[in-house]
């Protein structure tokens, strides 16, 4: 297990060297020179996973983590939001946590599904300045051709917000069975985009079909993250059906190991354009 762990180790390290110094030469080379700003990691997560402990649940270790691969700004959501009802309590320990490490922007938790769930929207919007508001549909209990969901994406695009759906966050087949749920059914997003004009929505964990990215991909305003995309060529693939613009590096730590997800971007082979693009370029702008 000790060797297991220390290949594991220097493969990951060389590998985030690789993806920096392969996105530098993009920046330099897109821009007339300019610096690489590092690595925007979309979708990570703090305070502790309910069901057992993970390795990087501390954010000090979480950071350095990140750190050490190249990250330099992460979006950072809350289990706590996926699974407590006091979303306003904990949406305030997020942005409290977030302030101590100025890698982390915190993205709160609402609920459409709650009453009053429109205050927790502008405590996040309005007292805490934050980019976006991250929703759990499965934990929540609502379809996605809920009105719920469409209330919230016409008040988030209004605010010109960004909104994460996080489209499951463990593979049904180890989840707990008294509280396993299913992963969001992303067939009627399409629909409920085309009513909500201007929103801004971004797929967390996806694994869609290849039917139903087709039909993903050319929907107006949604954006897809990298954490479950599978395989040598699965981050390639991905773009190939939804376009350049809209793919984030996102890793789903510290449930899912980031190395791997960095790994998964090299395996790729993109080119330094596509590469840089993956890396940050589509997310600040996404976040613009």
């Amino acid at each position: 297990m000790k060797r297991r762990a220390l290949l594991q180790t220097a493969v990951a390290g060389s590998a985030a060297v690789l993806l920096r110094g392969r996105a530098a030469k993009a920046a330099a080379a897109d821009d007339g020179g300019g610096d690489f700003a590092g690595i925007l990691d979309s979708n990570v997560s703090l305070f502790r996973w309910p069901f057992r402990r993970l390795p990087l649940d501390e954010t000090e270790k979480l950071v350095a983590k990140l750190r050490a691969l190249g990250v330099t700004k992460a979006l950072a959501g809350s289990f706590e939001g996926a699974f407590h009802r006091d979303l306003m309590t904990a949406n305030n320990r997020l942005a409290a946590e977030c302030a101590r490490f100025p890698e982390l922007t915190p993205i709160g938790t609402v609920n459409p599904a709650q009453p009053g769930w429109e205050r927790d929207f502008d405590r996040c919007v309005g007292e805490h300045r934050m980019a976006g508001v991250r929703i759990f549909p499965s934990q929540q209990g609502y379809a996605l051709d809920s009105t719920l969901l469409g209330r919230l994406l016409a008040r988030a695009a209004e605010a010109g917000v960004l909104v994460q759906l996080a489209v499951t966050l463990e593979d049904p087949r180890t989840q707990p069975a008294l509280v396993a749920r299913p992963e969001a059914d992303l067939g009627p997003l399409p629909d409920a985009m085309a009513k909500a004009p201007g929103a801004r929505v971004q797929l967390l964990n996806p694994r869609p079909s290849g039917s139903q990215l087709a039909a993903l991909g050319k929907t107006p305003g949604l954006y897809f993250d990298t954490a479950r995309a599978d395989g040598t060529d699965g981050v390639a693939s991905l773009l190939a059906a939804t376009g350049p613009d809209r793919v984030l590096f996102g890793s789903h730590a510290p449930f899912l190991i980031p190395e791997a997800a960095l790994i998964r971007v090299h395996e790729s082979a993109l080119d330094p354009g596509p590469l840089r693009a993956v890396l940050r370029d589509n997310a600040e702008r996404l976040l613009a």
